[in-house]
């Protein structure tokens, strides 16, 4: 079983700081990248930034310049550091990870697994 716990959601005012954090946990045999996505009622799930093993990160363009991801290898964490938010950057974060638990990998294959999302809201 894997879990990916999302945290450091909340309510914040417009041109501040807030970090999420993820951190997964459960038999991962190996993952191959994290990030972190967005949702806002009755839209798509988009991307805000992934970080694969070693590569580059990758952001959305709403945010370049302001949000920065980063990943911890050894404790199977991800964080996004979120600066100067402002209102159009409400919504429900998900946490997202692309790994091999030790059955996904005896079948042979990755699997795309999602935490339970945290609220990121922004007041004028």
């Amino acid at each position: 079983q894997v879990q990916l716990v999302e945290s450091g959601g909340g309510l914040v005012r417009i041109g501040d700081p807030l970090r999420l954090s993820c951190a997964a946990s459960g038999s991962i045999f190996r993952i191959n990248s994290m990030g972190w996505y967005r949702q806002i009622p009755g839209k798509e799930r988009e991307l805000v930034a992934t970080i694969p093993n070693g590569g580059s990160t990758n952001y959305a363009d709403s945010v370049k310049g302001r949000f920065t991801i980063s990943r911890d290898y050894a404790k199977n964490t991800v964080t996004l550091q979120m600066n100067s938010l402002v209102p159009e950057d409400i919504a429900v974060y998900y946490c997202h990870a692309n790994l091999a638990s030790f059955d996904d990998y005896e079948a042979g294959v990755d699997m795309d697994y999602w935490g339970k999302g945290t609220l990121v809201a922004v007041s004028s």
